[in-house]
């Protein structure tokens, strides 16, 4: 099975920043089997493996440029999508994944657990009921 396109971009940004290791996270594994096939597709397999990784210690400024550059490349990505899903179901905590910053994917995760939590709760047991 391939391996999700970051993943040899993560080893290629430690090369890249000897004595930063830490900065790049542990490669991980796609969540389920099918998830495989679209790596192969990615458009990030082709370019610069510190663009969708911070180094160490990056000033906010030239990260912002750096996530806004992967940004475009998942823009023209005709995977970014499966690339997306991926990150949120596994949920990758680093880097640029399918046009979503770490940042990005928590807010969108944060708000689908409260999506979820509000169609759990029973007709007439929220706020509001109780208010009545």
């Amino acid at each position: 099975m391939p391996h999700p396109p970051h993943q040899s971009l993560q080893v290629a940004a430690v090369q890249s920043f000897p004595g930063r290791a830490a900065a790049v996270p542990k490669p991980r594994v796609p969540a389920r089997a099918e998830d495989g096939p679209w790596h192969a597709e990615a458009v990030c397999r082709r370019d610069e493996a510190g663009l969708f990784f911070a180094p160490s210690k990056e000033p906010t400024a030239a990260r912002l440029s750096r996530e806004e550059a992967a940004k475009r490349v998942c823009a023209r990505c005709p995977v970014m999508v499966a690339c997306r899903e991926h990150a949120l179901l596994q949920p990758e905590p680093y880097g640029v994944w399918g046009g979503l910053t770490a940042a990005e994917r928590r807010v969108v995760l944060a708000r689908m657990r409260r999506r979820a939590a509000e169609l759990r709760q029973a007709p007439g047991t929220g706020p509001i009921a109780a208010a009545g």
